[in-house]
């Protein structure tokens, strides 16, 4: 799935050569050769099927439980519980609560490919021409400024029935009543609202990776368009 993931993503992040984008002809009439209105169709659908992939891959089982770069854990302000209750022997229960939020962060992820959908689908030709422009996370960046909103809104309520499904809100309860009991300073963190911030973190944390991997070691022209592309490219350097 990774090789999927990279090829499907080269024509996102990788075009951003400035020869390419100066030497991108304005017509195809009769030369096989791109318009700036084709690339930005295959940076459309590049974009589209590697969300796809990204947020499959962090929706599956152990998607954020398992990356260490990304996995759920006690908010800051709830470290100090954590230690004390595995100080008196209740690590299983922290456990059980961390194991919960980030079952929880994996099933919100399922429905982020719907809002990637609606934002590359607005996306313009100056916006493509500017991802292909930009710096390092153009595209991750991109996509951050126009979903996160709605990815928070969206998110939300699903992070919220996730925890109850996967009895996060009990474990949560149960850890913090445990700890109020000891503590004069009783601890309350929304907990809906800290899994969603770490659920879309997670989510464009996976895509800046990936982003980064195909700027510095790209894989293969995998299509047609990539062909065309780094063809011109390459010929406008040796001329």
């Amino acid at each position: 799935m990774k090789k999927i993931l990279l090829s499907a993503l080269v024509p996102v992040f990788f075009l951003s050569s400035c020869d390419v984008i100066s030497n991108l002809p304005t017509t195809t009439q009769g030369s096989g050769e791109l318009s700036s209105i084709e690339v930005a169709s295959g940076l459309k659908e590049a974009l589209r099927v590697g969300t796809d992939t990204a947020t499959s891959k962090l929706s599956a089982v152990d998607g954020f439980f398992a990356n260490a770069a990304i996995k759920v854990l006690m908010p800051p302000e709830a470290q100090k519980v954590e230690k004390t209750l595995r100080d008196i022997g209740m690590g299983k229960l922290v456990d059980n609560a961390i194991l919960s939020m980030n079952r929880a962060a994996e099933d919100a992820s399922k429905f982020a490919g719907k809002i990637f959908l609606n934002a590359i689908r607005e996306m313009t030709i100056q916006d493509a021409i500017g991802i292909l422009r930009g710096g390092d996370f153009a595209a991750t960046n991109y996509l951050k400024d126009h979903t996160t909103g709605a990815l928070t809104e969206a998110f939300r309520p699903v992070v919220e029935k996730s925890l109850e499904k996967v009895d996060a809100t009990k474990y949560w309860s149960d850890v913090f009543s445990v700890y109020n009991r000891f503590s004069t300073n009783p601890v309350n963190t929304d907990l809906t609202a800290y899994v969603t911030e770490k659920a879309l973190s997670g989510i464009f944390h996976e895509i800046g990776l990936e982003e980064q991997k195909i700027r510095k070691d790209p894989v293969a022209r995998v299509t047609e368009i990539l062909k065309k592309v780094f063809g011109s490219s390459q010929a406008s350097r040796q001329g």
